[in-house]
This record gives structure tokens, sequence and C-alpha cells, in this order.
């Protein structure tokens, strides 16, 4: 019996090309080398998750001097709390009391500081640019050279902080009357 197959051209050539194809990856996937997922300490300590102190009972602790980014204290009892100079930039300190707290020279940039309750804190040379301070209550507050510069506030609470407002942050030179916009 004779048969009527003639091997077409094109379709053996595009074999050939696959074929081809396929040992190249296979080539490749065994001589380029795997690369592990990055672990040990100095992965762990760059992208450890921030500390959470929510619904912590902090009064009279010290956090001075610290490195506190990101880091989460909403609902917390901040009474009494040393902050002094430390780096707060975008924590989160919603709906928290703070009493006596000193958060003198502290950098609180893009943090959010809505419907805390502040009496008597000391906010003096604080960077609060940028940070959210919506339905805070400030009563007998120190901000002496606080930099206010872009942070959102209400109508009312700027009118209420430019009566007291004086000072120029020593770390941005930004006047604190200039940064509420007074």
């Amino acid at each position: 019996m004779i048969s009527n197959h003639i091997p077409n051209p094109k379709r053996s050539s595009l074999r050939q090309c696959l074929i081809g194809l396929a040992w190249a990856i296979a080539i490749l996937w065994v001589a380029l080398p795997v690369q592990a997922a990055p672990t040990g300490a100095k992965f762990s300590k760059q992208y450890a998750p921030p500390p959470s102190y929510s619904n912590a009972e902090l009064a009279d602790q010290d956090f001075s001097d610290q490195i506190l980014r990101v880091a989460e204290f909403s609902n917390a009892n901040l009474n009494r709390v040393n902050f002094i100079n430390a780096d707060l930039t975008g924590a989160v300190m919603s709906a928290s009391t703070m009493v006596d707290t000193s958060l003198h020279g502290a950098d609180l940039t893009q943090a959010m500081l809505d419907q805390v309750k502040m009496i008597r804190t000391d906010l003096s040379d604080a960077i609060l640019a940028n940070a959210i301070l919506l339905r805070t209550t400030f009563q007998d507050i120190n901000l002496t050279g606080a930099d206010f510069s872009d942070a959102i506030l209400d109508g009312a609470q700027v009118k209420a902080l430019c009566q007291f407002a004086s000072g120029v942050n020593s770390k941005t030179g930004v006047s604190t009357r200039d940064s509420l916009g007074c």
C-alpha cells in the first residue's frame, strides 16, 4: 500500500523550534542559581512589624529618644508618658489620652492624632507636619516652636491654637504661627 502522506516542511520546522526552545528552558532552569528568600537578623530587624501598644495602660512610661515609627498607641493611656525627642513618624495615637505628657522635640510627621485628649501636654519643638489632628482637644498645652505644616485640623482648632502659638521649630526653622496659618 502506498501512503499518501507527504511531509510538510513548515510543520517539521515548527516542531524543531519548539523542541529547541524546550531544551533552552531546561538548560537555563538547571544552570541559573536559585536565590533564597532573605532571612536572618538583619532582615528581621529591617522588616519587623511595628510595635503595638493599642488599648495599653502606659502611664508614666519613658519612650524618650526611641525610634517608634508607625507604632500603634490607639486608645492608650499616655498620661505622664515621656516621648521627648522620640521618632514617632507615622505613629497612630487615635483616641488616646495625654495628660501631662511630653512630646518635646518629637517627630510626629504623618502621625494620626485624631480624637486625642491633650491636657497640659508639651508639644514644644515637636514636628507635626502632615499629621491628622481632627477632633483632638487641647487644654493648657505648650506648643512653642511646634511645626504644624500641612497638618489636618479643623477651623475651630486652628483658631484656638493661634491664640497661644509662638516660636520657631529648631529643626525645621518654621514658625508655629506660620505652620498653623495664623
